[in-house]
This record gives structure tokens, C-alpha cells and sequence, in this order.
């Protein structure tokens, strides 16, 4: 490819960006690694309000949702919510009520309407009948280990801190989409957490799994609030922080499941997440390109002035890329599927580049069976799309 040296010399100065960016990550994991506490458990454990809102089922629930069942917690409720009494999730709670008769374990149906997150109405609902101060938010797909609240309620104990969040790794169906859906996340989402909490303080909040409190809900204005706005775990993170509160990423890693999916699936998906993400933090967004290695990598190669140099960029990004992926994903948050299907990195940055590019083509998402249009992070309902897949909440 012909081009003035000046330009030349410039691209390829910003080709290296992104294998900066892989070595600032490990050292971004190497730092969090350092804070890890004891394995002595914390002596603060006042009761706990267990919140999951539910919208139909996956291939684990039961698994799941009994997972909140064996927490090794002196006191706890555990809340569930559907929108309708036919919901399937609503079978699989009953069964679980019938399973462990000596838990709290409460069904609530009918949430308000607050805005068109239909999630966080149900929070709302949830939080209104939660007898405890300290509540602890999930998703349906979410699996916990026995120390899950001991582990993330413990930071709770300063007042300052205002919630609290985890890492999340896969269990993906024998299914290229839900596998490449789980090392995106572990090796290609995580690695810019871990980088931002290095650099800035976590100001954000992860889905699967937030600790928070009645009081602390109370200052950044309730579910009610939130309820318009898409990404709501976001919006939690973000209004904690914006009140002078502390987010702590916590070294209470849960998991979450991964379904099978048709590759158009997969691609609506990816797409959904990443516009969520833009419409979000769209600054943040736009300069992931400079995050991005391999397409960096290839025009490298095409523009090197020495066959060497070509060479050197390519075999520095295969080997800082799955490196990072590898301390990351499989070091930190300890994903089994990543750890055996890490030869497929480099795939998932083709994917995930092209799915960058598309994310700025709208400012739609399509949500269960509805279009919204997304503005400022307020979603408002554009038409209804009867072909659209369920939203899985």
C-alpha cells in the first residue's frame, strides 16, 4: 500500500496502541490480584434481602436459583419476581419452595410500571417487600458459590461504599455462539474493567451480581427511577458513584449462563450489547477501536515498509492478545470455557470489530418484542416486532 512516509510511520505508531493497551491490562489484573482479601470470612453478616427478577428459563434454572439456597449466611431472604403467573420461572420457584422449606423464600407477581426496563420494575417491587437493609441483586441466569454473600456483603460494612460488583464466568451449551458469548466477556469485556478500575475507579456497575442498600437506593432515587433507562446496572454504578459513593469490584466471581443460539441470534445479541454500551458511555465506546489489535495488526502488515516489521506486529498481537485473554479471563475470573477455547480469540476480535462498526448504524434496540429508540440511556418504545426474540431480562 502506498503511502507518504509521515502517514505511514503515524499509522503504525498507532497500531501498537492496542499492544500497549494488552500489556496495561495484565498489569490492571496483576494490581486487582494484589487486593484480594484473606480467605478468612467476614465477621459483618446482618440479614440479607436476595432480589431476582425472572423472566422465563434457561437451561440451569433450578441449578440456579438453588445455588442462593446454600449460602453459608446466618440470615437471608431470597424474592423472586415474574410479570405473569404463567411464566415458567414461576414453576421452577414453586418447586424450589416445596425443595427448601427452611428458606424465605417469596413469589411476587404484578410489578408497577415505572418506565420501560421491565426488569427494574420488578426490582422496584421487589425492594418494596424486602425486609432487610442490605439487598443483593441478580439475575435469573446467575449461579453462586455457598460464600457469595459473606464475600460480597463484607464491603458494605463502610459506609461509604455504596455497592457492590462481580465478575461473572460462563457455563455455555455445547454451542459456537454461547461460547464465543462467554470469551468475549472473560477475555474481551473483563480486560476494560479491570483497566478502568485501575485508572479511574469503577463508576459502573455489572448485571449479574450488585450488593447494595435500602439507604443507599434511597440517595441515587430508586428503582423507580431507573426504570426508563436501559442499562440499568450501569445507571446504578454510575449514580452511586456520582453521590460520592465507592463501587467495589469484588473478588466474588459468580456464573451465568450461556444458551444456544442460531448465528442470528448470536449477532443480534452482540449487537444489542454493544449499542447498550455506546449509548451509554459513547466516548468510552469510540475509542475502543484504539483496544482493537487485529484490525490494527492487519493494516500493519499492509503498510510496513520491511516484510520483518509486518511479521512483528502480527506475532505481537497473537501473543500480548491471548496472553491478556489468558490472565484475565482464565487467571482472574477463572472461565472455563475460555481457558479451552482460547485458540478462538482472534476470531472473536474479527467478530467483535465487525460488530463495533454496526453498533453506530442506530440508535434502535429491539428488547423482548419491542423496538425502542434509545436516547441519553431513556428507552422509548418505537413499535412492536412480533418476530423479535424473548427478552431473557
Amino acid at each position: 500500500m502506498h503511502l507518504p512516509a509521515a502517514w505511514r510511520i503515524a499509522l503504525l505508531v498507532v497500531a501498537a496502541f492496542p499492544l500497549i493497551y494488552y500489556v496495561l491490562a495484565c498489569v490492571a489484573a496483576w494490581s486487582f490480584e494484589r487486593t484480594r482479601p484473606a480467605s478468612e470470612l467476614s465477621c459483618f453478616t446482618p440479614p440479607v434481602s436476595i432480589l431476582k427478577p425472572l423472566h422465563g428459563v434457561d437451561f440451569a434454572s433450578y441449578e440456579n436459583y438453588a445455588s442462593f439456597c446454600h449460602q453459608h449466611y446466618p440470615e437471608y431472604e431470597i424474592l423472586f419476581a415474574v410479570h405473569e403467573s404463567t411464566d415458567p420461572a414461576a414453576a421452577v420457584v414453586e418447586r424450589l419452595i416445596a425443595d427448601f422449606p427452611q428458606r424465605e423464600i417469596k413469589l411476587l407477581f404484578d410489578a408497577e410500571y415505572f418506565g420501560a426496563n421491565r426488569k427494574v420494575n420488578s426490582l422496584a417491587r421487589l425492594a418494596r417487600e424486602a425486609r432487610h437493609e442490605i439487598l443483593a441483586l441478580s439475575d435469573g441466569d446467575v449461579r453462586v458459590t455457598p460464600q457469595y454473600l459473606q464475600n460480597v456483603v463484607a464491603p458494605l460494612q463502610d459506609p461509604v461504599v455504596g455497592a457492590v460488583t462481580s465478575f461473572y464466568r460462563g457455563i455455555a451449551q455445547k454451542n459456537l455462539g454461547a461460547e464465543f458469548e462467554a470469551l468475549g466477556a472473560a477475555g474481551g469485556f473483563f480486560p476494560g474493567v479491570l483497566m478502568a478500575a485501575w485508572t479511574e475507579g469503577v463508576k459502573f456497575a455489572l448485571g449479574a451480581s450488585i450488593a447494595t442498600t435500602k439507604t443507599w437506593l434511597q440517595k441515587i432515587g430508586g428503582f423507580e427511577d431507573i426504570a426508563p433507562f436501559l442499562a440499568d446496572d450501569y445507571e446504578i454504578g454510575r449514580r452511586v458513584a456520582a453521590a460520592g459513593g465507592r463501587v467495589v469490584l469484588s473478588h466474588e466471581t459468580v456464573w451465568t449462563m450461556y444458551p444456544a443460539q442460531t448465528a442470528r441470534g448470536f449477532w443480534d445479541h452482540q449487537l444489542r450489547w454493544a449499542r447498550t454500551v455506546r449509548l451509554c458511555r459513547p466516548a468510552s465506546y469510540a475509542a475502543l477501536l484504539f483496544t482493537q489489535g487485529l484490525p490494527w495488526a492487519i493494516l500493519a502488515t499492509l503498510i510496513a515498509p520491511r516484510p520483518w516489521i509486518a511479521v512483528a506486529y502480527l506475532a505481537a498481537y497473537l501473543v500480548l492478545r491471548i496472553t491478556m485473554a489468558w490472565v484475565v479471563g482464565v487467571s482472574v475470573v477463572k472461565d472455563a470455557v475460555l481457558r479451552r477455547r482460547i485458540a478462538l480469540v482472534p476470531l472473536w476480535d474479527a467478530l467483535h470489530f465487525l460488530v463495533w462498526l454496526a453498533s453506530f448504524t442506530s440508535n434502535h434496540i429491539v428488547w423482548g418484542q419491542v423496538e425502542y429508540v434509545v436516547k441519553r440511556g431513556r428507552m422509548t418504545p418505537a413499535s412492536t416486532l412480533v418476530d423479535a426474540p424473548v427478552n431473557p431480562d
